[in-house]
């Protein structure tokens, strides 16, 4: 027989889940993850909001006879910063989100 969940409960529980996902996204907002590509030649930091902040390429990375080169590292760099900025994101808010097998709601 299935246990029924109090109406009221499950709404304090869903209310304080949505106040703990709104604190994540702020300080995910203030976080920052960086990665590289061309062993060091292009670095991309990236916010935990998945927002590009910042693009640094080493003097030596820029050949003006291979241009397409240093697209394709910037590329790279960035991509792996979003990548990681993305994986920093879903873990915190799995860990909020996490919450929601506790409400005793079918699927989660």
């Amino acid at each position: 027989m299935a246990q029924r969940m109090d109406p009221n409960k499950m709404l304090k529980q869903m209310q304080k889940m949505q106040q703990d996902m709104a604190r994540v996204q702020e300080e995910l907002a203030q976080e920052s993850v960086t990665a590289s590509a061309g062993g060091g030649a292009v670095t991309a930091r990236v916010s935990g909001g998945l927002e590009l902040l910042e693009i640094t390429i080493a003097p030596e990375a820029v050949d003006p006879e291979d241009v397409e080169l240093l697209q394709d590292t910037i590329v790279a760099a960035v991509n792996e910063a979003m990548r990681a900025a993305q994986e920093l994101a879903n873990k915190r808010i799995g860990s909020v989100a996490g919450g929601l097998s506790g409400l005793g709601l079918p699927g989660l």
